[in-house]
């Protein structure tokens, strides 16, 4: 198995920060489209609620913000657990800064997750007297999808905020290395 080159860490990071921003922009979406109060419908003690287009803006931007922690995770595994002599040889080497940031990151990934599948689920169709849970029906409140969106960037950022440390890392252990070679 090759080693990924720079350009191709570069394409790949490329990619990974638009599909965070898309992720994003999908969550900014879904707090506009979410349902508003006016949708709600009372018959007596029973309630119904229509779907609304924030369902499917919230799945994409959970299937999004999915796709954009694991491959910048692969990336960041790529870069700063394995030697650049040979991938095989792969061996622990994280600087704190680095692996706080990490943690930040999967923190941020699971509130979002959670957040953005709970207002998603709360924006299907809750039909009468069947309502989301217990019967009930409830509205996204709002703030969600937006406090989602943040914390999108808040995963994304801590991200490639943890890789760029151990590219410097790995790029002034380099040079040490050369400049080392030529002065033997």
């Amino acid at each position: 198995m090759e080693r990924l080159n720079s350009h191709s860490f570069v394409l790949f990071s490329c990619v990974t920060i638009a599909f965070g921003l898309v992720s994003f922009t999908l969550c900014l979406a879904a707090e506009f489209k979410k349902s508003k109060k006016e949708d709600l419908r009372l018959e007596g003690k029973l309630c119904y609620l229509p779907r609304s287009a924030g369902v499917e803006l919230g799945v994409m931007g959970l299937i999004f913000l999915v796709v954009t922690q694991v491959t910048a995770n692969l990336l960041l595994i790529s870069r700063k657990f394995c030697s650049t002599e040979d991938i095989t040889s792969c061996k622990l080497r994280m600087p704190t800064l680095s692996c706080a940031l990490l943690i930040l990151s999967w923190i941020s990934f699971g509130v979002a997750v959670i957040l953005i599948s709970a207002a998603t689920s709360m924006s299907r169709s809750q039909q009468l007297g069947q309502g989301w849970l217990d019967g009930q029906c409830y509205l996204v409140k709002d703030g969600v999808y937006l406090g989602s969106a943040m914390l999108v960037l808040m995963a994304l950022g801590s991200t490639l905020g943890s890789a760029a440390i151990v590219v410097r890392r790995r790029q002034a252990e380099e040079n040490r290395k050369v400049h080392a070679g030529v002065q033997e």
